[in-house]
């Protein structure tokens, strides 16, 4: 790399200033991160290191050390060295694309060796295009798809375990990518608009241009993911470079410490807009814009930006409905917008608060289905390749998956440690990869602690299990073994002895910070928690905007470096008062922290801030007063024929702070929502419910009002009508009826004989495929009702080691599987349709009792298992 030109691409000045800065803010850890320049470096290693520090987010200054993010450096510095290609990357694709050693909010180790090493190998005498498709290949017999929570796991996290999300998977590839010196990016898009979810893919680069694949999802050539076809419909795709980038795509934020980039030209059909905020005089606003879709019942929030001198803003957008909503000093307003309608768009701002009793009502449409005309065929001989390896890698990673503690083993432990079986097997299933660990610590601390370690294990979540050591559960249990007695054992389980605050990554905390405190003073934190939390805030300074993923640090970081942002505070302050004994959590409806204290939840009297982005202001210690509190009583609409009310499914509730809703974090997919009232602050609250139709459009509707200090609001849940049109889109004939088109052998006639029948072809490794089965499960006692035979089926060809549909227990009743050999079946099935070439699974057939074909839906899309019922049981 030429020094002049890096020193160029730098901005040398900008970065040494940013750095210095970074150094001030970071005195406290001065030794850990910055005593590395005392080293013998490069003139380039310097500058290298000191650009990481300088776009460096705030929690990895206070959990990480600079001796790694120095090894990080060598490392690739000598990857770019190995790779035949590393001399061709341009020196700003290096830069910005492989000497990131962050790709989202995953917990950080220095792995690049490791990539580096596994990869190697087999790639070194591939063209750079080809190497790219072959680290898909590896990364598909790591992991493969599952949902779960949002703390992202690290790739080795993710290679342990073989399970992740889309998020988790692409962040595995693309560092998988990078260690090899090859351009790579995470890409999203944070909503789509015609289901409830979002997705994550990667970019890498080759050939001098950007070439998209699905994660951990092999294709036989790049720009070629199942996901090619909904990305047609997106409204946004970005990505987030940790520096003030620079490069071609459009830039939507381009902030102090990192740089949003819109790559949605590369996928859809796309137009630039300009909205305009103007105060009730007529002059520009200076305000905050909000771009909003809807997306799991609330208005989500796909970009945000700050008016210019001129009151405006743009976005380069797709064709759907967009809701916008602008805040200020001289007040706010929204509007629902088309980009097809106009290039400019004009807001003004009323400067009254939201009126309790309003009601409105509106569709948000998506864009419309795009034809995949661009596509190219792809052989027979890659397709059949691509399936070789996709069975290839499904064997490698069963037979790793293999080495997992099984059934047998648990049980043997659990009778060693004279534990529950059926309790020490539910833990070890879910720590897969991570079960050796897991189980060594049970046998280690079992015999000495009863059973505290499977208690500990128990308060978990799910994904703390697969990347947990044992120094960290025995911080967690040894640190809580002498506080026993103080309250009653639900209560201690949950909120003193689960390390588990929010969704921050799980490392020791207790010993620290006892050791922090003198047990006199521990004794009257215990007596008067607010006196702890008074201390801590003390001492904290929150900064809110050098941090992309909020409440990331952890605990003993924030505490160390005594910065962070407002989460990041809120997780300490409750990880303290629990390693002192304090009951105390983040209130699980809006996250604000409180302590057990004289038989109920209290509220911690902590600061306030203004989030607006780049407007900071002295923190406010005022109590927020108990006498703030009142409840929401939710109402069933008896008027009407009403789905089920389901929170994050078909409605929410938002509350009204700093100029914008935000929405409570009530449990996904809580159901029992008329049951009792929910115990919430004051203010001003919005209740959107919506009617996802299966066009994508939303049939949403609003209604506000207000939560007085003590009172109990009754909030009626309605929403509006679903028009369920069931069409006869073919009918079969006899001669289909009659075949055994399945093996094992079945009859469609026979099978859909009184209540008809529901028919779904599936690509089992698939995150398609993964979400409708889900949706199925989620479902089951629905379908049960119904009565009628779900035949879930797949071809040979997509069927892999990992497969094992035909022993869940968990699916509805009467879901049966069945191989649709050279997909005679299918062919058969969807000619009435006269769509007999269709291969975008999953596939969904429904059948009624006459053989009509009433419903079908073919490619990725959420909300299938609901629309089945809808058909299923009207006809």
């Amino acid at each position: 790399m030429n020094d002049s030109h890096l020193l160029e691409l730098l901005q040398k000045e900008m970065i040494q200033e940013k750095f210095t800065y970074k150094k001030q803010l970071a005195h406290l850890r001065d030794k850990q991160l910055f005593q590395v320049f005392q080293q013998d470096l490069t003139e380039e290693e310097t500058m290298l290191l000191q650009f990481l520090f300088a776009y460096m987010p705030l929690n990895d200054l206070a959990d990480y050390n600079g001796d790694m993010f120095l090894s990080h450096i060598r490392k690739t510095l000598k990857i770019r060295d190995a790779v035949p290609w590393g001399k061709d990357i341009p020196d700003h694709l290096f830069l910005h694309f492989v000497l990131p050693y962050r790709v989202n909010n995953e917990n950080i180790e220095d792995s690049r060796d490791f990539l580096f090493d596994q990869l190697f190998d087999r790639v070194k005498t591939l063209t750079l295009n080809d190497a790219i498709l072959e680290t898909n290949y590896w990364c598909h017999e790591k992991a493969t798809y599952t949902g779960n929570d949002v703390r992202t796991v690290s790739p080795l996290t993710l290679i342990r375990t073989t399970l992740g999300r889309c998020g988790e998977q692409s962040t595995l590839a693309v560092a998988a990518l990078r260690s090899l010196c090859i351009p790579a990016r995470q890409c999203y898009t944070p909503r789509w608009a015609h289901c409830d979810s979002n997705h994550a893919w990667v970019e890498a680069w080759a050939d001098g241009q950007w070439h998209f694949l699905g994660a951990c999802e092999p294709e036989a050539r790049l720009n070629h993911g199942w996901f090619r076809a909904p990305a047609k419909r997106a409204m946004l795709v970005n990505t987030r470079v940790p520096a003030q980038y620079a490069g071609p795509e459009e830039i939507t934020l381009q902030h102090s410490w990192y740089t949003e980039i819109n790559l949605l030209p590369n996928y859809a059909k796309n137009k630039t807009i300009t909205v305009k905020i103007q105060n009730q005089d007529g002059s520009p606003s200076d305000a905050q814009v909000y771009f909003q879709l809807y997306n799991y019942s609330e208005f989500t929030t796909i970009l945000h930006k700050r008016t210019d001198p001129r009151g405006e803003v743009s976005l380069t957008t797709g064709f759907g409905h967009i809701y916008i909503h602008a805040t200020s000093t001289n007040g706010w307003n929204t509007a629902i917008i088309h980009p097809a309608d106009s290039d400019e768009f004009t807001i003004v701002l009323a400067s009254t608060e939201p009126i309790p009793g309003q009601i409105m009502e509106f569709d948000m449409d998506p864009p419309p289905v795009v034809s995949d005309t661009e596509q190219e065929t792809i052989t027979d001989e890659e397709i059949q390749r691509n399936n070789e390896r996709i069975q290839e890698g499904a064997q490698i990673r069963a037979a790793y998956e293999a080495t997992f503690v099984n059934e047998n083993q648990s049980d043997q432990l659990a009778a060693e440690l004279m534990l529950p079986a059926d309790r020490v097997w539910a833990l070890l299933k879910q720590a897969r990869g991570n079960s050796h660990e897991i189980a060594a610590f049970l046998q280690e601390q079992t015999k000495l602690h009863s059973e505290w370690p499977l208690k500990l294990l128990e308060s978990l979540n799910k994904k703390d299990l697969t990347d947990t050591n044992r120094p960290t559960l025995t911080d967690h249990l040894l640190g809580t073994m002498s506080l026993l007695n103080q309250h009653n054992e639900a209560l201690f389980s949950s909120y003193i002895l689960c390390p588990r605050i929010h969704f921050e990554m799980l490392l020791p905390f207790r010993e620290n910070f006892q050791q922090a405190f003198t047990q006199e003073e521990q004794e009257a934190y215990r007596k008067q928690p607010q006196a702890l939390y008074d201390r801590l805030i003390s001492e904290f300074e929150v900064i809110e905007d050098l941090n992309h993923y909020k409440g990331s640090a952890t605990p003993v970081g924030s505490f160390e470096l005594k910065k962070g942002d407002r989460l990041s505070l809120h997780i300490m302050l409750s990880a303290a008062a629990r390693s002192l004994g304090i009951p105390a959590r983040l209130e699980p409806n809006d996250q604000r922290p409180q302590f057990w204290s004289k038989g109920s939840w209290t509220d911690a009297l902590v600061e306030t801030i203004d989030d607006l982005r780049d407007s900071p202001v002295q923190p406010d210690y005022s109590p927020t007063p108990k006498s703030a509190v009142g409840y929401c009583q939710f109402i069933r609409d008896t008027s009407a024929d009403n789905q089920e009310a389901a929170y994050y499914n078909n409605f929410t509730i938002a509350r009204w702070e700093e100029g914008l809703f935000k929405t409570l974090t009530l449990p996904f997919g809580k159901t029992d929502v008329f049951d009792q009232p929910f115990e919430v602050l004051s203010g001003h609250y919005r209740l959107t419910t919506g009617t996802r139709l299966p066009s994508g459009t939303a049939r949403v509707r609003m209604a506000f009002f207000d939560i007085q200090p003590g009172e109990t609001t009754e909030v009626q849940l309605i929403f509006r009508s679903k028009e369920v049109d069931i069409p006869i889109l073919g009918v079969l004939d006899e001669a289909v009826l009659e075949a055994n088109l399945f093996s094992p052998e079945i009859q469609i006639g026979h099978a859909v004989h009184s209540h008809g029948a529901v028919l779904v072809w599936i690509e089992p490794d698939r995150e398609p495929s993964k979400h409708l089965l889900r949706e199925l499960k989620e479902l089951a006692k629905e379908f049960d009702n119904w009565g009628g035979p779900i035949l879930l089926t797949a071809g040979e060809d997509k069927l892999t080691a990992s497969f094992a549909l035909d022993s869940d227990s968990s699916l509805p009743q009467r879901a049966t599987f069945r191989k649709d050999l050279a997909y005679k079946g299918l062919d058969a099935l969807l000619a009435p349709t006269g769509a007999a070439s269709v291969r975008e699974f999953p596939i969904v057939l429904a059948i009624d009792s006459q053989g009509r074909i009433r419903y079908t839906s073919s490619g990725y899309k959420l909300g299938i298992g609901r629309e089945l019922l809808d058909v299923i049981t009207r006809y």
